[in-house]
């Protein structure tokens, strides 16, 4: 006896896949006008804590004392958190109020 086998190919369906990147969304950290807060600390906090050159940071510091506010730095949200940590922690003890907030961009 013998035995015949057949083979059927069976056709998988086309699939098309395709690879996307996710980038995860940027946050604007703000810098707000106040009437306490001397240009000299923000000119100061602008140089050493996001690393901005004398005069970028005292061109920010001047458009947030005559727009009443300025973008400081797009970062990751996390960052930016931190940065707003920062900016209060060094302001409230030298009696500024100083303000920073994160606006999605």
């Amino acid at each position: 006896m013998t035995m015949t086998l057949t083979t059927t190919a069976v056709l998988e369906p086309e699939t098309t896949t395709r690879a996307t990147t996710r980038v995860a969304p940027r946050w604007k950290v703000v810098m707000w006008n106040d009437d306490v807060t001397t240009i000299e600390f923000v000119v100061d906090l602008l140089a050493s804590l996001f690393r901005k050159s004398n005069t970028e940071a005292r061109l920010l510091a001047l458009e947030v004392h005559e727009q009443g506010s300025a973008v400081v730095v797009v970062t990751s949200l996390e960052r930016g958190e931190l940065y707003v940590e920062q900016v209060q922690s060094l302001a409230r003890p030298r009696g500024f109020p100083l303000t920073t907030t994160l606006e999605a961009e």
